[in-house]
């Protein structure tokens, strides 16, 4: 089993930044990928970003490029998301995710399908 936690979110208003982290715990000596997904009020869920454990490469959704960046710290067993440049359709919860064995280039094409571990999720809001 693994346990996700994230934190950080919080009310900004547009134009400033939060930065959001995924603490896993637990079975944690297997190297995942992990992703960021989010569900805004009325919304389906929608993928954020994901890293993959061993090459610490990124992968964002095409609404987030150039404004989020994900990160791990693999001694901590953390993952953040820093955003900056956040806008009113950023509010969301945000959750973390994992599935294991999958890549951090198919977190996308999931759409959060099949996740084997969920966090509770984090609210961000971003007002105008």
């Amino acid at each position: 089993q693994v346990q996700l936690v994230e934190s950080g979110g919080g009310l900004v208003q547009a134009g400033g930044s939060l930065r959001l982290s995924c603490k896993a715990s637990g079975r944690t000596n297997s190297d995942y990928a992990m992703g960021w997904f989010r569900q805004a009020p009325g919304k389906e869920r929608e993928f954020v970003a994901a890293i993959s454990w061993g090459s610490g490469r990124t992968y964002y959704a095409d609404s987030v490029k150039g404004r989020f960046t994900i990160s791990r710290d693999n001694a901590k067993n953390t993952v953040y998301l820093q955003m900056n440049s956040l806008k009113p359709e950023d509010t969301a919860v945000y959750y973390c995710a994992v599935k294991r064995g999958l890549r951090g280039r198919d977190y996308e094409e999931t759409g959060g399908a099949g996740m084997d571990y969920w966090g509770k999720g984090t609210l961000v809001t971003v007002s105008s």
